[in-house]
């Protein structure tokens, strides 16, 4: 190698300007924490080896495409929505809080039940309480008529969550029956998704304002300061009426789920109303979420109620969230999927299921357990479907049965175990449901009310069409390339 050539490369460095050494030094040292960040924190190699990759082919922007993307700031955000706060250079690793203290099992609860008490009781903060009665509710048609007869009933207080709020006739009858409630003297608080209520126009917020009813947003976006969070929605549903009723589920507040409406957008669905000592833990997830968004503290109406002599349901309240309680709904899931021995049922509007629960439901079937999951052969996000059917192959291989729900698009949560065990509520199976969201599920232990359940599903099944492993290999390669590529996007949808 010339001596001089290098000797005179070497000054033309030195020769250039000091803000490209600076820029350069910059760009190291941002690549470098990336790297470092990618190989602590992350979960998945495969995704901190391609974020890897990224950050060093791109200079800048692989390390701002990362710091966009990449970095888990929905967990921080929800800190700081707690009133938590993190140091500034503490990120902390993607997982949630075990808590281990209700792991043993009521007195009265029978052993068929207590596999599946087991697994939930490690993973939540409350303990299951006994003496409940559970009401399911077909769609629009049964939920809204109820809960509105339990809004005019109410004689202290109506708490209201919901992530769709819409202003359609069901919307404005819901605020009416709201403001009825208050003028006789109810103690009235409603909380809306700041994102749910862009579905509707006028927003939900103005007619509530107008009204002067009690409301807040959940994170609503704004441009200043800005705050354009798509994640971290509030999808929990609950009404509860003194401490006397609750109503949780899928259903959202709007005419698309009212079958015999003119909305073009109809959605079959199912509702629960609640009663017994249950609702103390919705209250407490009600209250916190309140305090969380406007400040307020309010206190607690149901902490005692007495268990119903004719109840015997027993019920727990599992919240899901980006905080402390991340992951809790799909590890249930996945534990009672391992703790079935006979039969698992399932029914979702979205299913992209992660690895691991895919591997659960794998299981599960080759243990001989029979495994039905029912889709909606319609669905109102078609890139999810396209999606799901990227990966149905996998689990009808081992032997998961799979069909598709025939039209109204169904919005229904349902999961139950051998006719015994169940959860219903507001979580999906996809990643924004169980890792982006705050969501709610009602854990079931019941013979009676389960095996209900367990034959509302078997109905459905009757009803719907076969998946077939040769369908799916049969697509034609356009249609494949289309499913695999929504694929690609499976952690954001």
């Amino acid at each position: 190698m010339d001596v001089d050539q290098i000797v005179t490369d070497l000054l033309r460095l030195l020769g250039e300007p000091l803000w490209q050494w600076l820029l350069g030094a910059l760009y190291l040292a941002i690549a470098l924490l990336a790297v470092v960040h990618a190989m602590l924190y992350k979960r998945d190699s495969r995704a901190a080896i391609a974020w890897i990759a990224v950050t060093l082919l791109f200079p800048l922007l692989g390390p701002a495409l990362y710091y966009l993307f990449g970095i888990n700031r929905v967990r921080s955000h929800a800190h700081r929505l707690g009133g938590q706060r993190r140091p500034l250079l503490q990120v902390g690793h993607e997982r949630g809080v075990v808590s281990g203290m209700n792991a043993a099992t009521p007195a009265g609860l029978g052993s068929e039940f207590k596999p599946f008490a087991r697994v939930s009781g490690r993973m939540t903060t409350q303990p299951l309480v006994a003496g409940n009665r559970i009401l399911t509710l077909h769609n629009g048609e049964e939920a809204y008529p109820a809960m509105l007869a339990a809004i005019a009933r109410a004689e202290r207080r109506v708490l209201l969550c919901s992530y769709i709020f819409e202003s359609d006739r069901t919307g404005r009858q819901f605020v009416a029956a709201l403001v009825a409630a208050r003028e006789r003297g109810v103690e009235v608080r409603v909380l809306v998704d700041g994102f749910g209520e862009l579905y509707s126009w006028p927003r939900i917020g103005r007619l509530l304002r107008r009204a002067e009813l009690p409301a807040a947003r959940f994170l609503p976006p704004r441009l200043l300061p800005p705050s354009l969070f798509v994640n971290l929605r509030n999808h929990r549903k609950i009404l509860l009426v003194d401490d006397r009723e609750a109503f949780t589920g899928g259903i959202n507040i709007g005419d698309r789920h009212l079958l015999k409406s003119d909305s073009r957008k109809h959605a079959a669905d199912l509702h629960f109303r609640v009663q017994g000592p249950i609702l103390g833990q919705l209250e407490e997830v009600f209250l916190t979420d309140w305090r969380i968004t406007t400040g307020e503290t309010l206190p607690p109406l149901c902490r005692s109620i007495e268990p119903l002599t004719d109840g015997a349901v027993f019920c727990r309240c599992i919240s899901d969230g980006p905080g402390e309680d991340l992951d809790r709904i799909s590890q249930t899931l996945m534990g009672a999927m391992s703790a079935a021995r006979e039969e698992i049922l399932i029914i979702t509007p979205y299913f992209l299921p992660s690895r691991e629960m895919v591997a659960s439901l794998q299981s599960a079937a080759l243990r001989g357990v029979r495994v039905v999951i029912l889709l909606p052969e319609v669905n109102n996000l078609p890139f999810v479907h396209w999606a799901s059917r990227n990966l149905l192959w996998e689990l009808l291989l081992y032997g998961v049965e799979i069909r598709y729900q025939p039209p109204p698009f169904s919005h229904a949560k349902l999961f139950v175990a051998d006719r015994c065990y169940a959860q219903v509520g507001s979580a999906n199976l996809d990643p924004r449901s169980l890792r982006l969201n705050f969501e709610l599920n009602l854990e079931l232990f019941s013979g009676d009310t389960v095996l209900q359940l367990a034959m509302e599903a078997h109905r459905r099944y009757q009803l719907s069409a076969p998946v077939t492993l040769e369908e799916m290999d049969g697509r034609s390669l356009p249609v494949r390339l289309r499913d695999a590529f929504f694929w690609l996007f499976q952690p954001y949808l």
